[in-house]
């Protein structure tokens, strides 16, 4: 039994080395992209760093693992390499394929490389503070549940210190253990005291209200105060928080509904039945938008895009508990 029990088990094993295989092979691929960009610009960037302070402080708060140089370096290498490759693969287009003339091309393939490289630029800016921001709403989401562990935990006689080691070392993947992951590398790497480390914590948080949690822990705790009570109304006033945001979660939803059904059911349902009647009729086109195009483009383009916008709003604006 035990012989085929790891028989069976092999291939699973196989899989899962070969999964973490892969994701270290991308952790590495990264790491070296970072790497290669800093060596190449980051002593040449120094001057223009200032510009990207905003970018820094969103880093910090989304947690990512790399140096703001270092990213900074890498931003500036790809938005170089995106603007070249979008200028001679243009021009060659616009003066091979399109036989457009030389002047026109010119200016076509520096207008589209500029937009190209801006819209990378933007795209490395947004990037942290996408980040940032979906690190805050698991926060936010998660505080009602973690504040009452924490109660428990400091009810028991736990250390104020040792409420953050457990927390870090939960199983379960929450934002809250990240935080906390964080505090405890401050202490034992660092060298942080508590309340510094928990001070650094609180400047760097994307969540506003963590950051009063840790700025009220940390008061309570200078003052000599009911740690556990503390922590038993600060969780009271998130779950009353939480009820709230689910109540206008639930009015929104049913106004998506409504847009939903609108617009991407009802609307495009009209349109069909319109262009297809003209197509049967033989309706005049309207230039190149004959009512055949037009019921493809409805039908393969329209309706699919916009179901798709429909569900990121709806991912971005669902509570993840």
């Amino acid at each position: 039994m035990t012989q085929i029990a790891s028989q069976v088990a092999s291939p699973f094993r196989v899989m899962i080395g070969h999964g973490a295989q892969r994701k270290e092979d991308k952790e590495k691929a990264k790491s070296n992209s970072w790497m290669f960009a800093y060596r190449l610009l980051g002593e040449r960037l120094t001057f223009f760093l200032p510009l990207f302070k905003d970018l820094d402080n969103n880093m910090r708060k989304a947690k990512m693992r790399i140096s703001f140089k270092a990213y900074v370096s890498l931003t500036v290498l790809v938005t170089s390499v995106v603007f070249a490759s979008a200028l001679l693969t243009t021009f060659l287009l616009t003066l091979l394929v399109f036989r457009l003339s030389p002047v026109i091309s010119v200016m076509l393939s520096v207008g589209i490389s500029l937009f190209a490289s801006a819209a990378t630029t933007i795209g490395f800016y947004a990037y942290p503070v996408y980040r940032a921001d979906a690190l805050k709403r698991k926060l936010d989401d998660e505080l009602p549940f973690t504040t009452g562990y924490m109660a428990i935990l400091a009810a028991t006689g736990v250390q104020p210190d040792r409420i953050f080691y457990a927390l870090a070392e939960l199983k379960t993947s929450l934002a809250t253990s990240i935080e906390a992951k964080e505090i405890v590398r401050n202490i034992k790497l660092f060298g942080f005291d508590m309340i510094s480390a928990l001070e650094e914590a609180s400047e760097n948080t994307p969540s506003k209200h963590f950051k009063e949690l840790l700025e009220g822990f940390i008061s309570t705790v200078h003052s000599g105060g009911n740690l556990a009570g503390y922590l038993r109304e600060k969780s009271r006033q998130y779950m009353r928080l939480k009820r709230i945001k689910l109540r206008k979660f639930s009015n929104t939803l049913s106004m998506l509904s409504e847009f939903y059904v609108t617009m991407l059911i009802v609307g495009p349902l009209l349109f069909i039945i319109m262009f297809s009647v003209m197509a049967m009729l033989g309706g005049s086109d309207f230039g190149l938008l004959n009512p055949a195009l037009m019921l493809n483009i409805i039908t393969y383009i329209a309706i699919p895009t916009g179901s798709l916008v429909f569900l990121i709003i709806l991912d971005a604006i669902s509570p993840k508990w």
